[in-house]
């Protein structure tokens, strides 16, 4: 047997899907405070003074808090049916349609949502680890499930899988929170170029 782990937004896509994904859900009211509110972090971010963790916590929360789940669960089968295709990059999908071929069991493992991923994982047939947005009373706290799963990724995967099970192990992954999950893997490829051990 053997696992193929890929990260998303980057790796198999060309852009973050995470953050277009917060733009087509996001109200008027929330666009309009929204540079005031999160301009400041993206900047800090993209100085990497702060963490992918810290913004995705504070974008997820000023998005999703008190909205009515299944509101956003439309907006996201929509989003994985309509737009999701438009992000891929041929030569992963065809990565991904290998292992397939091959029998391997193949996971996305993401720090972006399960409300898009999970349809869009359905439909080819692949597993899931990611975010999972937490709801109360049918509406979202602006909270992930069980915490953040992109710096965490490993923790999952061993979590999900008895990695001694695989005879080979696959992981694609562009950033520095694919690291962990890179090293449990014989054969990695970081950003389309293959690492050596």
């Amino acid at each position: 047997m053997e696992l193929a782990l890929f990260d998303f937004d980057h790796t198999v896509t060309t852009c973050d899907t995470y953050g277009r994904f917060l733009r087509r859900v996001a109200t008027p009211e929330q666009l309009a405070r929204a540079w005031w509110k999160v301009g400041p972090w993206l900047l800090a971010y993209r100085l990497r003074l702060i963490s992918a963790e810290r913004i995705r916590a504070r974008v997820t929360r000023l998005a999703f808090s008190g909205r009515h789940v299944q509101d956003i669960a439309t907006l996201a089968s929509g989003y994985a049916h309509d737009e999701l295709p438009r992000m891929l990059r041929p030569q992963m999908l065809e990565q991904i349609h290998w292992h397939l071929q091959q029998e391997h069991t193949v996971v996305v493992v993401s720090g972006s949502l399960d409300l898009y991923l999970q349809p869009w994982c359905e439909q080819l047939g692949l597993q899931l680890i990611c975010n999972r947005l937490e709801s109360q009373d049918g509406r979202l706290t602006g909270r992930y499930e069980g915490g953040d799963c992109g710096p965490r990724k490993a923790e999952q995967i061993g979590r999900r899988f008895d990695l001694s099970r695989y005879a080979r192990i696959h992981a694609y992954g562009d950033s520095h929170e694919d690291k962990p999950m890179l090293a449990l893997a014989h054969d990695r490829w970081y950003r389309g170029k293959p690492l050596e051990k």
